[in-house]
């Protein structure tokens, strides 16, 4: 069989749609560092063009429009939040009353309305991005009339599979007509698209990122001197300016994730345009001038094309999800104007140097700890420990010791000092005393910290502390996308109690139960063209019979 290429073909019958919540929302930002234009050319290439794509993602940014909704999850958090409080005194051991329950309902409602809350505002962000986050993912007719009866007589399956591999073909072929100039109009030069987009987009989180972590150096250099004088404890409000410090640093590490899977897109993109040269120019010279090539030869290579001009779509997409996420966690940092304006700001950074978390780790980059001086602890340096920089640290890798004895100032620890392994967990601290001070008692510093995470919910996700609230607190990045559960709970199990039963052990039966049967069949779908006859005086008539198999329903 051969191919034969033609001069030009005819275009695209249908250009890129639209997706019907998309002008209204491409209006809401004014953002100063938005890349407008290549953001706007890449919305018209989102999700809602490429409707099986938009399944295959799972977690797309219409994700809220599926599952349960983010009010809904709020909510939830808010009560477990104030549950887990011990200020509020309920006893999570025993089974709420009418007057807890009352009271509950309460604290949660005056809570979730409190609308100049940096904490409630630190838990919205979070339930958002844990909603509309998007990790990368892979996702995935020249039909000679002479073959269309072999073709009908096949099982759904294979034409299935034939109608993809034909499809994948005439992709290929439209994007080599392109190349060559001689057709492929409609088609989007995504290359293109994508080498401005992701510059621009790595400029404009990138412009965030500096703010957030300029905003969240200040605080903390506010919060050391509130600590050293405790008269100007009493006028400010400490607890204000941690949980303002929480939310920014939140944001800063959801911009870290961003920033990383835009790095990671622009790397595949890169080694995908010079896939795609390479296959362009092998398809030129295997067709030169020629006018049939056998279909052995280009078939594959037209598949490779359209391979690759799938993962441009997919990266595409990603970009545009990452866009509008950044844009959309904002609002989320709205409070910090409103309590701490820059004339206040000012003020309260008089006479303070603002470090910032490389500094701090400088200032200190001399000590380490003396193993001779912890001869039953382990303690992991950079150069007798492989992949050192690739270990899990605890408290997202803060000082956890300054973290429990400031009642939650949260400082970078520094790796080079030392890192503790306690019970299969590493630790890091921002100064060798700080190290010394934790290794005498770890238990009691872990104590507090949980502690202080019962006050404030939005440190269990900050800190990655999911694990010591799994009873009460789910993890969110594998159950607030899914919302299901696999157990059974009653007022004697939902808090997880050790509790006894008496079981009988299981005996041989059996029984009489009704034999297995359906009554469903398929409904039979066959369709007849040719009724009306053609150019000719004989008539011919093709039966198609698109009823699905038994064994298919």
């Amino acid at each position: 069989m051969v191919i034969t290429l033609l001069p030009r073909e005819p275009s695209c019958p249908e250009g890129p749609r639209k997706d019907p919540g998309e002008e209204s929302g491409s209006r809401g930002s004014s953002s100063p560092f938005r890349p407008r234009s290549a953001h706007s050319r890449l919305r018209a290439l989102e999700p809602g063009v490429y409707p099986s794509r938009k399944r295959a993602w799972g977690r797309g940014q219409s994700l809220g429009c599926w599952s349960i909704p983010s009010s809904l999850i709020e909510a939830e958090l808010s009560v477990k939040a104030v549950v887990l409080d011990p200020s509020n005194g309920f006893n999570t051991d025993r089974t709420l009353v009418k007057g807890d329950v009352q009271k509950l309902v309460k604290l949660c409602v005056t809570r979730l309305l409190d609308s100049k809350n940096p904490s409630l505002d630190t838990i919205k962000m979070q339930v958002y991005f844990d909603m509309n986050y998007t990790s990368r993912a892979a996702l995935q007719s020249v039909f000679p009339q002479a073959e269309l009866g072999t073709f009908l007589t096949l099982s759904k399956k294979d034409r299935e599979r034939q109608l993809k591999e034909l499809t994948m073909i005439v992709t290929g072929i439209r994007l080599f007509n392109r190349d060559c100039g001689k057709g492929g109009e409609g088609i989007d030069d995504l290359p293109a698209i994508l080498q401005e987009a992701i510059p621009a987009t790595t400029q404009h989180v990138d412009s965030q990122l500096e703010v957030v972590q300029d905003q969240a150096y200040r605080y903390t250099a506010i919060l050391e001197k509130v600590a050293k004088n405790p008269l100007l404890s009493q006028e400010l409000q400490p607890y204000m300016l941690k949980e303002a410090l929480y939310n920014v640093r939140q944001y800063e590490f959801f911009l870290q994730i961003i920033l990383s899977d835009i790095i990671t897109c622009a790397q595949e993109v890169e080694m995908m345009i010079k896939q795609l040269g390479a296959q362009l120019e092998q398809l030129k010279f295997t067709v030169k001038s020629k006018t049939a090539v056998p279909t052995s030869q280009v078939f594959p290579i037209f598949i490779a094309l359209s391979n690759l001009w799938t993962s441009f779509q997919d990266e595409t997409v990603l970009i545009s999800i990452l866009s509008n996420l950044t844009t959309h966690l904002e609002p989320f940092l709205g409070t910090h104007e409103l309590f701490f304006p820059e004339k206040v700001m000012q003020a309260l950074l008089d006479g303070v140097t603002v470090k910032t978390d490389v500094c701090r780790m400088k200032e200190h980059i001399e000590e380490r700890v003396n193993l001779a001086d912890f001869r039953k602890l382990e303690w992991l340096f950079p150069e007798t420990t492989a992949n050192f920089d690739k270990l899990l640290i605890q408290y997202r890798g803060f000082c956890a010791y300054t973290f429990a004895t400031t009642d939650g100032l949260l400082l970078p620890g520094n790796p080079a000092i030392g890192i503790l392994k306690h019970k299969e967990k590493y630790y890091t601290f921002n100064t060798r005393d700080a190290a010394y001070s934790f290794a005498e008692n770890p238990e009691n510093y872990i104590d507090k910290i949980r502690e202080k995470a019962k006050k404030n919910a939005e440190l269990i996700q900050l800190l990655e502390l999911h694990q010591q609230f799994e009873t009460l607190i789910p993890n969110s990045q594998a159950n607030l996308r899914r919302k299901v559960t696999h157990s059974v709970q009653t007022d004697l199990s939902h808090m997880r109690r050790e509790n006894c039963s008496q079981v009988y052990p299981s005996k041989d039966a059996s029984t009489q139960s009704m034999r297995e049967a359906s009554s469903q069949v398929p409904r039979p779908q066959i369709y007849v063209a040719g009724f009306r006859g053609g150019h000719t005086k004989t008539t011919y008539e093709v039966k198609v019979n698109l009823t699905r198999a038994i064994d298919e329903t």
